[in-house]
């Protein structure tokens, strides 16, 4: 297996921090410490890997690294330029804001448009020659990440890139309150397409859905589908779905 990433590494280290037992649903289920999945189903043997001219930033509420149903961590998974952060909304981490404002970048933020002034708002990344562009994901509850949102001064001064509300979430795991509110890993395929790699785009939802058919395979105690979303994952990937056991 590939060494750790960023996420992995937020969460050792905020669970260093923790003076109680998280207890998260689910939590007397024994998980894989990295996919956070039931163990015996654990996914990381299978993790793809994407090629992109993009770089990701993920600013997580404290305890949003610390649940198994978070899909921030399946972006890091992927993506090979991938930055983790906790929020804090008076002491935001001094790496953090260098990544931001290294000039290497050209970062975005990626939120609704409608909680941005008008001209803050793109619908497609406009990127200066010779950077990379990094979009930065507020990885909470919507009611979070919109807290997140307006109580970040540094994010400020960046391009908000907005996608269009009347996309309906496949996530099943956690109940949101409007059905266009999407998973953080689902808004990242939304970037990949929006920078013309829709394969990568492919990729980020199919690594999504594996991940959301083998929790829910845990949590509901049941078997998972004979043709699932593993093999369509070996599809995309050009493999035989076959040598997937």
């Amino acid at each position: 297996m590939s060494e750790t990433h960023a996420v992995q590494r937020l969460y050792q280290a905020r669970m260093q921090r923790v003076t109680r037992p998280y207890l998260a649903r689910g939590a007397n289920v024994v998980r894989c410490k990295l996919c956070m999945i039931n163990a015996h189903l654990c996914i990381c043997a299978h993790r793809p890997s994407i090629k992109s001219q993009a770089a990701f930033m993920l600013v997580m509420y404290d305890d949003e690294v610390l649940k198994p149903s978070n899909t921030g961590r399946l972006i890091a998974d992927v993506a090979s330029d991938c930055h983790a952060y906790i929020w804090s909304r008076t002491e935001p981490e001094r790496a953090m804001l260098d990544t931001i404002n290294d000039p290497k970048y050209q970062a975005f933020v990626v939120f609704p448009g409608e909680y941005a002034a008008s001209e803050r708002v793109v619908s497609q990344p406009e990127v200066p020659l010779g950077k990379i562009p990094l979009f930065i994901l507020l990885d909470a509850s919507w009611s979070q990440a919109r807290k997140m949102f307006k109580k970040s001064p540094w994010l400020a001064h960046l391009p908000v890139l907005s996608f269009a509300p009347d996309l309906v979430s496949r996530y099943l795991i956690r109940k949101s309150v409007q059905d266009h509110q999407l998973a953080t890993a689902e808004v990242a395929a939304l970037v990949y397409d929006s920078i013309n790699e829709p394969k990568n785009g492919a990729l980020m939802n199919a690594w999504f859905d594996v991940f959301k058919e083998h929790y829910l395979t845990g949590k509901m105690q049941r078997q998972l589908p004979e043709q699932g979303a593993l093999q369509r994952l070996a599809l995309l990937q050009g493999n035989n779905a076959a040598d997937i056991t």
